[in-house]
């Protein structure tokens, strides 16, 4: 899941990408509405975290601007703003959950992954490939029964390979879909965690290279 924080708050909207990240997320970071503007029509997000009031473009207009170009993400919005006539309001804005500071991580963490899995391109709960089975809300593998020890990042890639059902998908792709926007392009760090994955899947391997492309299952 690909989440973009847009929050004036440098302090706290490192602390929100920090907590998605170690929960298996890719976050980036936007300081004000134009900014975000620019990251979502860049970059095709699952999810926004949105604050309502931000610096040059209202954190509503934002809302209202991404809502009427169709832009698939699924918006929650994250604000201190928390009577019922700000929930009603904001979710007449055009936000599809409202959650006020200060907040728990775990139901932020939980409202995000219900929220992806509602958008156009939602992974399912559970994913089964082969004889690899992902539950996508607890983040646990296995295979063929046996439970695999996956760090976050390899369980993205593997659940990227296997929501692609059979689809190649490019090593630029997989380092778009599971890391952020500050990730090097040029670096290694796809081919080393594939190359770690597929050693923890084990044998007979699953995850074929695709020559001049990148990777399928």
């Amino acid at each position: 899941m690909r989440v973009l924080v847009i929050e004036d708050e440098e302090e706290l909207a490192g602390m929100i990408a920090e907590g998605l990240r170690a929960a298996g997320m890719a976050a980036d970071v936007a300081p004000d509405g134009g900014r975000a503007m620019e990251m979502a029509a860049a970059a095709d997000y699952d999810v926004l975290v949105l604050d309502r009031d931000l610096p040059g473009i209202h954190g509503d207009a934002v809302c209202r601007m991404l809502g009427t170009t169709g832009y698939p993400a699924r918006i929650l919005m994250l604000t201190a703003a928390g009577s019922l006539s700000d929930i009603v309001d904001g979710l007449g804005q055009g936000a599809d959950d409202y959650l006020s500071k200060p907040f728990s991580y775990a139901e932020l963490i939980a409202r995000l992954r219900a929220l992806a899995r509602r958008g156009p391109s939602g992974t399912p709960t559970v994913l089964e490939r082969h004889d690899l089975r992902l539950d996508t809300v607890r983040r646990i593998a296995e295979r063929d029964g046996r439970l695999l020890r996956l760090t976050p990042k390899e369980l993205g890639i593997l659940e990227a390979l296997m929501s692609a059902d059979g689809a190649p998908l490019r090593a630029r792709d997989l380092l778009e879909m599971v890391w952020d926007c500050d990730a090097d392009p040029l670096s290694t760090t796809v081919k080393v965690t594939v190359h770690q994955l597929r050693r923890k899947l084990g044998d007979p391997p699953v995850i074929e290279t695709v020559p001049g492309f990148g990777y399928r299952l």
